[in-house]
């Protein structure tokens, strides 16, 4: 592909897949019996392994080859401006804490959008996030569908929200997660159950599968949504945030449109977008 031509969405979708599989069979083979926590971040839990960084630096390596005049925003380095309008958005493992102890899920998230880092001004075009544990692959390109492994996919129909099975995640920061388990307080109560997989690309994929009835998240950043995002969209999920906001790092809720509409007044009603 050639970076000065104009991509069509099935091609860009064609290569964020190769590019996730591409990743994750590196992560997956590369995996040592041990894996050592080579740095933290935000907090002391917030970890980086190894493999964190030789994904993001094969992601980049692909790119650069296919697509050398785009931008690129990752997880472990800084952002690359490009010249042509599009920037690729990508997590090199999605779910590291689950890459350390080898529990399901992690994955590598591989998007591309029209515009800059900011989720709130960008158009994503195509997207892949791919489940290193399971081996399936998730996609999307923008009006195309999403699919699994290639077969359509779609979001499962409303249901009442006490017979939602609900999908979230919590930060690494102590008074993030403390303001985190007040919602949750006020949340459990009032759908199916909850589960907390570890990773939100693989969260969001679920959702647009049909496998969660919907998903909220404070916290999460552009390379975390940025291709689960697009592909529960494209599988007809509204992924938004509160009180009228696009989905951002405030919050982020994904779903049916009548079952985000029901959760979100539960999670408006609660502040769930502040940390207060």
């Amino acid at each position: 592909m050639n970076s000065h031509d104009a991509p069509t969405t099935a091609s860009l979708r064609a290569l964020a897949v190769r590019i996730a599989e591409e990743a994750g069979r590196q992560v997956r083979d590369g995996r040592p019996d041990v894996v050592q926590v080579a740095a933290t971040k935000s907090s002391v839990v917030d970890v980086v392994t190894q493999a964190d960084a030789d994904s993001e630096a094969l992601i980049r390596r692909i790119i650069v080859t296919e697509r050398p005049d785009d931008g690129i925003l990752g997880e472990e380095d800084a952002y690359v401006a490009g010249r042509t309008g599009l920037t690729w958005v990508v997590d090199p493992i999605d779910g590291t804490v689950n890459y350390v102890y080898d529990v399901a899920s992690y994955a590598v998230s591989v998007a591309v959008v029209e515009g800059g880092p900011d989720p709130l001004t960008w158009t994503a075009r195509a997207g892949a996030v791919h489940d290193v544990t399971t081996g399936q692959t998730w996609s999307a390109g923008a009006g195309e569908g999403a699919f699994l492994d290639g077969s359509p996919i779609r979001c499962a129909e409303p249901r009442p929200l006490g017979e939602s099975l609900v999908g979230t995640g919590f930060g690494y920061d102590a008074a993030r997660r403390a303001s985190q388990a007040r919602v949750l307080a006020t949340v459990l109560p009032q759908v199916r159950d909850i589960r907390r997989l570890g990773s939100a690309a693989v969260d969001l994929c679920l959702v647009a599968q049909g496998r969660l009835d919907a998903y909220y998240e404070r916290g999460l950043n552009p390379w975390d949504l940025a291709a689960g995002a697009l592909v529960a969209q494209e599988a007809g999920a509204v992924v938004v945030g509160l009180r009228g906001a696009r989905a951002d790092a405030s919050m982020t809720v994904a779903g049916p449109a009548a079952t985000v509409a029901d959760l979100g007044l539960i999670l408006e009603g609660v502040d769930a977008d502040s940390d207060a």
